[in-house]
C-alpha cells in the first residue's frame, strides 16, 4: 500500500479523441415487410410508421427508422382544398413544421422556414422542399452521428403500376466528406444527389442531417416536372406510380388523397437499400503515472516486514529495497479515491529503475 500521494502535473495528463465507424446496411426486404408486416408498426394517430428488424412485439426486435411525410404552409403545389380530409392536411402540415423548426433555423422574425433546396437560406427566390419525406434513423444505429460521404438510399422508380417495378435510382451525399453545411440548429448536414457527376447545389434532391440522423427527401424523385412550375397539377411530368404493387396511385395523388400510412407503404415497397457508416466518438483522458528512482520503493503493507527486516531483501541487509507495484489509484484533491487500475502482473520497483504507467479513462 502506498504511503504517499503524488500530484499529477499538466504534462502528466493528455486527452485524445477517436472516431469509430460501423457499416450499417439496411436491405429493402426488411423495410417492405419481411415478416408479413409484423416488423412494420403503425399507430392510431397515423402520423408515422416505424420499421423494425424483427416482429416488433418480439423482445429481440430493434427499431431501425421511422417514415413520415409533411407539407409546408408555403407549398404552391397543394392547398388545404386539395386534400381528402382536413385532418390529413393538418397532420402533414404539423409534421412538416415540427421537422423544420428542429432542423432549419427560424428567420429573423421568429417564423419557421421551409427546407431550402441548396441550403442557402439567405438567397432570395431559392427553390424549397415544400413537400418532404422524412426518414428518422434510430440512435441505436446512427450512434453519435452518420459519417459524412457514406450515406445512400436506393429506390425503384419504374413507371409501371408496381407489378414489376424497375429502374433503381440511388441518392447519396456525394462529396459531403469535404463539403457540407453547418447552418442547422442540429449541426452539420449534406445535400443528397442522384449522381456523383459534379454535384451542384441546384440539383439536390434532399438533405441528410448527420448528428440528428434524419434524411429529408423530395418526393418528386418519383416524378419529373420542370423547375419553377407553379403547380403539380399543371406541370408536364412522367407518369410514375407510387402506391403499393398493383395500385395506380401517383405520387402527387398519394400526397394529397392518401394517409401517411399509405404513403409510407408506397415508399417502403420502392426501397431497395440503405447504407451508411455510423460514428462513435470515444474521448479519452490518459494519465502518465511516473514512479521515479526514489518513489514507491517501500510498502506499508504489514507483511512487507518480518522481525523489522524487509522480507524481499532475502536476509541481505545491504540489498536495495524492493517493492512490487500492482495497483494504481487516482485520487481527488481531497485524497478521495476516484478510480482504480489493476496491473496484469506485479512490476518490480527498486531505486535503480523508473516506471511510467499509462492509465486511460474512456468516456
Amino acid at each position: 500500500m502506498a504511503t504517499t500521494f503524488k500530484t499529477l502535473l499538466n504534462n502528466d495528463v493528455a486527452t485524445t479523441r477517436t472516431l469509430l465507424h460501423e457499416a450499417i446496411p439496411v436491405t429493402g426486404t426488411i423495410a417492405s415487410g419481411t415478416y408479413s408486416d409484423n416488423n412494420i408498426k403503425t399507430y392510431a394517430h397515423g402520423m408515422f410508421q416505424s420499421v423494425y428488424d424483427y416482429p416488433y412485439l418480439s423482445s429481440s426486435a430493434n427499431h431501425i427508422f421511422d417514415i413520415t411525410v409533411g407539407i409546408s404552409a408555403e407549398s404552391v403545389n397543394f392547398t388545404s382544398a386539395d386534400f381528402s380530409t382536413a385532418a390529413q392536411y393538418t397532420k402533414k402540415r404539423n409534421i412538416y413544421d415540427q421537422m423544420a423548426q428542429v432542423l432549419v433555423p427560424y428567420d429573423t422574425s421568429g417564423n419557421i422556414q421551409p427546407f431550402d433546396k441548396n441550403g442557402n437560406l439567405n438567397e432570395t427566390g431559392d427553390e424549397k422542399f415544400n413537400e418532404a419525406v422524412f426518414v428518422n434513423f434510430a440512435r441505436l444505429l446512427t450512434k453519435d452521428e452518420i459519417k459524412k460521404g457514406t450515406f445512400s438510399m436506393s429506390f425503384l422508380t419504374g413507371t409501371d403500376n408496381g407489378s414489376s417495378m424497375t429502374g433503381a435510382m440511388t441518392i447519396s451525399d456525394y462529396g459531403a466528406s469535404s463539403s457540407f453545411l453547418v447552418n442547422s440548429p442540429t449541426g452539420e448536414y449534406g445535400l443528397l444527389y442522384t449522381s456523383s457527376a459534379t454535384p451542384n447545389n441546384d440539383s439536390a434532391v434532399g438533405h441528410v442531417y448527420y448528428q440528428a440522423g434524419i434524411a429529408v427527401i423530395s418526393p418528386y424523385i418519383f416524378s419529373t416536372y420542370p423547375t419553377g412550375s407553379s403547380t403539380v397539377s399543371t406541370a408536364p411530368r412522367s407518369r410514375v406510380y407510387f402506391g403499393i404493387p398493383g395500385t395506380s396511385a401517383e405520387i402527387w395523388s398519394v400526397l394529397s388523397q392518401s394517409s401517411i400510412d399509405t404513403f409510407a407503404d408506397g415508399l417502403r415497397n420502392r426501397l431497395v437499400n440503405i447504407e451508411y457508416n455510423n460514428t462513435t466518438e470515444l474521448n479519452s483522458t490518459i494519465y502518465f503515472c511516473r514512479a521515479n528512482t526514489g518513489d514507491y520503493n517501500y510498502s506499508s503493507n504489514p507483511t512487507y516486514l518480518s522481525a523489522s527486516k524487509i522480507r524481499v531483501k532475502g536476509n541481505n541487509p545491504f540489498a536495495q529495497p524492493v517493492s512490487y507495484l500492482t495497483t494504481i489509484g487516482l485520487y481527488s484533491p481531497n485524497n478521495e479515491l476516484l478510480a482504480v487500475a489493476k496491473l496484469s502482473e506485479p512490476l518490480k520497483k527498486t531505486p535503480s529503475n523508473e516506471l511510467t504507467l499509462r492509465v486511460r479513462l474512456d468516456y
